[in-house]
């Protein structure tokens, strides 16, 4: 009796919710299915209101409709840029269905309007395509914006549409229920609304802030590319951005979330050496195991991999040049994941693609985010990026004896290497290669340990080496290592109130140091 009881109170429900479109507002950018839709509201004897150019797409289809100039007795105006902006259309989509609203509505001549269907101006597909100001603000829709709004606020009432992409679903619906929605339709709708509203809203701030030199960051829940994975196959993952905005992917699977994070890491660090010398970096969870430049990207390639090809095994290789064929053989030779560069000569591609899986990106812009996002505790945290790189110039020598140009060259590369690895870090490089580095250690001492063990590890030798560190000493532990491993110079940051204990252990044994007074800790 009880479950019967409740069977008649949700299908009474139902029916209760359940309401009858008698009239629709069309107003769209992109009239790909439009014809459909329109010929199913006629069929099933609902008024379709329009306007403008989609106004005439209907009516060349001899479907009847009402021009929204009828409805309002004013024209378009200004352009173009107020049709729909009135009481008489803004009063009949945002009535509750009620003796008081349908009284007002009656009272001012005002008629129902039960489906809204709306398409924005490609505002984010303009800024894409054209950098004059006047064609992209008038890309900012202003009364679509305000439909869907008014529309998805009234959902109890009215079903809104807003978007393209939710075409098809609305022609679903309208075949499988004769015209009629359930309120779960609606609210459904009224929540992708929102989401593109508030994807609209945050495009058009992204245009201004980096109008402005600024950035915001963009999140659309109903845009993003969902992954196969997160971190671990237990955990699902979605990526909310624009990879085509700065990879064409040529060859290989779908990037995985891991595969994101490195390929993030390697442009960054890349971002670095993008514009100078043939550069090669190898990118392994998110750390560098191996960077070097030289005077052909051979060469760099084979010097990177030299820094340890152990830990290059299925990592993310980095070029800042054209991948000749000679590199794509010996490359192709080597299990990795991804390969990044600004370029490919042809047969050097037609090599690399004769592995399935592997990723080939062709980079078209070093993006790197003025400002960075992580999640932690029950918020975000937002902070600028680090985009800072001190150059040689800018080093403030503290020790008696002074880099030849080559060491402070070779200092400099290495104060580059440092900022991109995790910390506590040290970073070991003779003749703008990476020799040695220990990351993500708890102890500054047990990090340049790591560095100089694993320089030693693929047999180089560190006579005339430099160090770097990503934050100051606070004891001369580390230059003592240092300097018993054959190493000359240090550049490190400063700022300890024990800085004089390395500067005067460096002087005592004829060691260089610098700092730059900015640290680049990475966490």
């Amino acid at each position: 009796m009880h479950a019967l009881l409740e069977l008649t109170i949700i299908s009474t429900f139902h029916i209760m919710s359940r309401i009858k479109i008698k009239s629709a507002l069309i107003s769209v950018f992109h009239k790909d299915g439009i014809d459909a839709i329109a010929k199913k509201l006629h069929e099933l004897g609902i008024q379709i209101i329009s306007t403008g150019g989609t106004q005439r797409f209907i009516e060349n289809l001899d479907i009847p409709v009402t021009p929204v100039e009828e409805l309002t007795s004013y024209p378009s105006i200004l352009d173009g840029r107020v049709k729909t902006l009135h009481p008489k259309v803004f009063g009949g989509i945002l009535a509750r269905r009620e003796a008081d609203h349908l009284g007002q509505l009656e009272q001012y001549a005002i008629p129902e309007i039960d489906l809204v269907i709306v398409d924005l101006y490609p505002f984010e597909k303009t800024v894409a395509s054209t950098d004059d100001e006047a064609t992209i603000i008038e890309k900012i829709d202003i009364g679509g914006i305000s439909l869907i709004r008014a529309a998805a606020k009234n959902y109890k009432d009215v079903v809104i549409v807003p978007s393209v992409d939710e075409y098809d679903y609305l022609l679903q619906l309208l075949e499988e229920k004769a015209g009629s929605t359930d309120i779960e339709d609606r609210k459904r709708l009224a929540r992708k609304s929102f989401a593109v509203s508030s994807n609209y809203d945050v495009a058009i701030h992204n245009y201004f802030n980096r109008s402005l030199g600024e950035t915001a960051f963009k999140v659309s829940h109903d845009q993003g590319q969902v992954l196969r994975y997160g971190e671990n196959p237990h955990q699902s993952a979605t990526f909310y951005g624009d990879l085509e905005g700065m990879f064409q992917q040529l060859h290989g699977k779908a990037l995985s979330y891991n595969n994101l994070v490195d390929v993030d890491a390697g442009v960054s660090f890349m971002r670095e050496f993008a514009d100078g010398d043939p550069t090669f970096i190898v990118i392994k969870h998110t750390n560098a195991c191996g960077v070097a430049t030289r005077s052909n990207i051979f060469d760099a390639w084979k010097a990177a991999l030299a820094c340890d090809d152990i830990s290059a095994f299925g990592g993310i290789l980095v070029s800042n040049k054209t991948i000749d064929k000679q590199t794509a053989e010996d490359i192709n030779s080597r299990f990795y994941e991804i390969l990044i560069a600004p370029d490919f000569d042809d047969d050097a591609l037609e090599v690399l693609k004769s592995k399935k899986t592997r990723r080939i990106l062709k980079i078209g812009a070093y993006n790197v985010q003025p400002k960075s996002y992580r999640s932690l505790l029950n918020g975000v945290i937002e902070q600028d990026a680090d985009l800072q790189m001190e150059s040689a110039e800018q080093f403030n020598q503290v020790t008696k004896k002074a880099p030849d140009t080559a060491v402070l060259d070779d200092l400099e590369y290495a104060n580059k290497c440092v900022k991109h690895v995790k910390s506590n870090t040290i970073v070991l490089v003779k003749d703008k290669q990476m020799i040695g580095m220990g990351c993500g250690q708890t102890s500054r001492v047990d990090a340049c340990k790591q560095a100089i063990d694993k320089a030693k590890q693929f047999g180089f030798d560190l006579t005339g080496a430099v160090m770097a560190s990503d934050a100051f000493f606070p004891f001369p532990d580390c230059v003592e290592l240092a300097h018993n491993a054959g190493i000359v110079a240090v550049v490190q940051p400063g700022g300890s109130k024990n800085d004089q204990l390395s500067i005067d252990y460096c002087n005592e044994n004829e060691l260089a140091m610098v700092t730059t007074g900015v640290r680049h800790f990475r966490h």
